[in-house]
C-alpha cells in the first residue's frame, strides 16, 4: 500500500503554512502552538526539537508524548472527508490537527475547546 504523500511531508515545512493561515485570520504561532501542544502532549521544546530535526508529520505523531485522549470528539470536515470517518490512524491524527487549527478562528469556539491546564476537548 502506498503512503500518502503528506506522511513524509516534514513538520518544519508545514508548522509556517499552519502559522500563515492562523495570522491571515488575525491568530498567533503561539495560539497555533498551544493547539498542536494540546493535541499532541508536545511542550514547547519538543515542537521545536521536530522543526530542527526535520522530522516528517509521521514521525512527529509516532512520538507524540501523549495524544489527547478527547481527540475522538473532534468532529468535522477536512479537504472534503468527515474527521470521524477516516480509517488510516495517522491520517485521522492530522486531519484531526487541520480541523482543531480550522475551529480555532472563532474566537468564542476557540475559548471553549483548548484548555491547555485540564487538556479538556470541548469541540462537538
Amino acid at each position: 500500500m502506498l503512503k500518502h504523500r503528506i506522511f513524509t511531508m516534514k513538520f518544519a515545512d508545514i508548522h509556517p503554512l499552519y502559522v500563515q493561515k492562523a495570522e491571515r485570520k488575525h491568530r498567533t504561532k503561539e495560539d497555533v502552538d498551544q493547539i498542536i501542544r494540546w493535541l499532541t502532549g508536545y511542550d514547547q521544546a519538543g515542537l521545536q526539537q521536530h522543526i530542527e530535526q526535520g522530522n516528517d508529520l509521521g514521525t512527529f505523531f509516532a512520538q507524540a508524548p501523549a495524544m489527547h485522549p478527547n481527540r475522538s470528539l473532534i468532529k468535522g470536515v477536512v479537504c472534503g472527508v468527515r474527521v470521524e470517518e477516516i480509517e488510516d490512524p495517522l491520517m485521522q491524527k492530522i486531519r484531526c490537527l487541520e480541523n482543531s487549527l480550522m475551529n480555532s478562528q472563532k474566537e468564542e469556539r476557540w475559548k471553549r475547546f483548548c484548555d491547555s491546564e485540564r487538556r479538556e476537548c470541548h469541540v462537538h
